[in-house]
């Protein structure tokens, strides 16, 4: 009697769990991430005075973003001797947004892009160098490659 009440059991519990099994389909009800990519591409070198233009090229799903719902454009200088607004890109095509900026002080620099398009929203940053670095700023980036030396020795 136990050995029927055990089989019975195995079998209601074995079909409750095949009622539970996933549609082959079921992924495609669920919304599918598209996130949002990006390639920020800082001239090679900068004059002094003169403007400079700085570009994205946006990407989604591997498609290149055209008419995206917002590029900005923040710029600072690592000393804080400078802090520009964020800026609105202006759109060449193609996927690609761009500002023309005027440096006219030698140091290091970030600039980080805010971009949205079909609910995804990015933020990435990139430093660069305009002309030649202070020994301050020098001093900055050392210590910061030696962080990432020594936490580099820990992982293995």
């Amino acid at each position: 009697m136990k050995k029927n009440i055990c089989i019975s059991f195995i079998i209601i519990f074995s079909l409750m769990l095949s009622a539970c099994s996933l549609e082959p389909d079921a992924a495609n009800l669920y919304k599918k991430e598209k996130p949002l990519e990006s390639e920020i591409i800082i001239p090679k070198s900068f004059s002094d005075n003169k403007q400079e233009t700085i570009k994205v090229v946006l990407t989604q799903a591997g498609i290149k973003v055209e008419d995206a719902d917002f590029v900005h454009f923040e710029i600072w200088k690592q000393d804080g001797s400078l802090k520009n607004n964020m800026e609105q890109a202006e759109e060449e095509g193609n996927g690609t947004y761009s500002l023309n900026k005027n440096f006219d002080s030698d140091g290091l620099y970030y600039i980080k892009v805010h971009a949205g398009n079909d609910g995804s929203i990015i933020m990435p940053q990139k430093q660069f160098i305009v002309g030649e670095l202070s020994k301050n700023e020098l001093e900055f980036l050392q210590k910061g490659l030696q962080k990432q030396e020594e936490s580099h020795e820990h992982h293995h």
